[in-house]
């Protein structure tokens, strides 16, 4: 499956777009009312985006979304409800986008992993997240 969204409860708590998804155009995978805006783009050569600038607009972000490329290796992605309880996981390897939308999440490496970080600023520090340790016995990959 080339998109993947994870789901629990009725809520989205991430959106996997794998290396191998490919389409002509352009495709959005995010509601309109995220917070974190992730699309794709496929245009032919000599296809023109006219130049623009973004313009200054008050928006009010109370979650933190965040998105991570794998650049390379393999990651196993580790999904949790609100309170903190074990869902499911994902395998996420070299080329795999992950938009993580809601709940909670944890990480372990499979290989040496580099992977690139996008989420929405400024940076709170410890206001920004609450941490906790749980470690799944069993993963459960979906």
């Amino acid at each position: 499956m080339e998109i993947e969204k994870v789901v629990y409860s009725n809520q989205l708590l991430a959106i996997v777009i794998r290396s191998s998804f490919k389409k002509e155009g352009i495709a959005f995978f995010t509601p309109d009312d995220f917070s974190q805006q992730l699309g794709y783009m496929n245009r032919p050569k000599g296809y023109i985006i006219d130049p623009h600038v973004h313009n200054h607009v008050e928006r009010k972000v109370t979650l933190t979304q965040e998105v991570l490329f794998i650049k390379s290796g393999k990651v196993r992605v580790d999904f949790f409800d609100d309170d903190k309880n074990y869902l499911e996981s994902r395998i996420l390897e070299q080329g795999d986008i992950i938009l993580l939308a809601a709940g909670g999440h944890g990480f372990e490496m499979l290989e040496q992993s580099e992977m690139v970080e996008v989420k929405q600023g400024p940076y709170c520090g410890d206001q920004d997240k609450t941490r906790f340790s749980h470690l799944p016995e069993n993963p459960v990959i979906k």
